[in-house]
């Protein structure tokens, strides 16, 4: 199940905050794979439909999450933090907090991949497996509840806002880079 940013569809790389956008709701489908496949396999054993979904869910937290928190870390936010003005001030707490949803974010998401990872090299996660897996599951779930509304709700549109044309073109020209 490839995901591929820009496509037809999607917001494109002229459209940044767009994009990023759809990339949250990517993380939500993807979160919602991994928990079906684990509420969903009987014994723990893997199917070939639920050890696909397990397969494409894990590579895109492996591979485009990642360009993801970089095209916020490395682009959006330091853009961000040149600009002047109150509102701008004021939430430059929230993308601190929002920083370091990444990194707790990013860990949890290791251990995830190393269970899901057991999974499909062995075909079956014992019922202590799948009980660690769902506590990290969970532990996202809420993560991403709280840190996606914020960007979404307040990050995102302070961006359109606060950044000019020029600075928001930069940025969806230094997401597209990321992705080759």
């Amino acid at each position: 199940m490839p995901v591929s940013l820009g496509a037809r569809g999607q917001a494109s790389f002229e459209e940044p905050l767009e994009l990023l956008q759809d990339c949250h709701r990517r993380i939500e489908h993807f979160q919602g794979v991994l928990l079906r496949v684990v509420e969903e396999s009987a014994e723990g054993v893997l199917d070939a439909p639920h050890r696909e979904a397990l397969q494409a869910a894990l590579k895109y937290f492996r591979e485009a999450a990642p360009r993801h928190t970089m095209d916020e870390e490395e682009s959006l936010f330091p853009r961000l933090r040149a600009c002047g003005g109150e509102e701008v001030h004021a939430a430059l707490a929230r993308v601190e907090a929002l920083e370091a949803d990444h990194v707790r974010a990013d860990g949890l998401h290791r251990e995830v991949d190393a269970l899901g990872e057991r999974w499909l090299r062995e075909g079956q996660l014992p019922a202590e497996g799948r009980a660690e897996m769902r506590q990290r599951l969970a532990a996202l779930r809420e993560l991403y509840r709280k840190h996606l509304e914020v960007e979404d709700r307040e990050i995102f549109p302070l961006a359109g806002k606060a950044l000019t044309a020029e600075e928001l073109a930069s940025v969806g020209r230094e997401m597209k880079a990321r992705r080759g």
